[in-house]
């Protein structure tokens, strides 16, 4: 069975770029484009990951990132940070929100798949 990954970004061509590079791969995807409905799709789907945005209208990335850490049935699944914002600070705030990784744009598709690929097989006890 693939693994499930829920990307959480505003912007539809990043979105869109994600869905592509995971499923040519084999991943399943599925997709919120803010907050509150990524959260939502994340209880009610229980992916494998998370890809998560900093920079969303209504709740951001980071508010996202502390309700996942505070669910403790949400809190095992490993989320990768994505972002503009590649200043050491910023990815501090990730890293202490409760991400497990941070991709700052533009990354490049094996980048993705590189990080995706690690923390799922970690979070799964694959050997990678």
């Amino acid at each position: 069975m693939p693994h499930k990954i829920l990307t959480i970004e505003d912007t539809a061509d990043i979105r869109r770029l994600i869905r592509m590079t995971l499923e040519f791969q084999g991943y399943d995807v599925i997709e919120a484009s803010e907050g509150a409905q990524g959260l939502a799709l994340a209880r009610s789907q229980k992916p494998d990951l998370i890809l998560l945005d900093v920079m969303m209208p209504g709740m951001d990335g980071l508010g996202v990132a502390r309700q996942l850490c505070d669910d403790p049935v949400l809190s095992r699944i490993p989320v990768i940070m994505l972002s503009a914002m590649g200043a050491t600070r910023d990815i501090q705030a990730g890293l202490q929100a409760g991400v497990k990784a941070y991709l700052v744009k533009p990354f490049s598709p094996r980048e993705l798949l590189d990080k995706v690929g690690r923390l799922v097989a970690t979070a799964h006890g694959d050997s990678a």
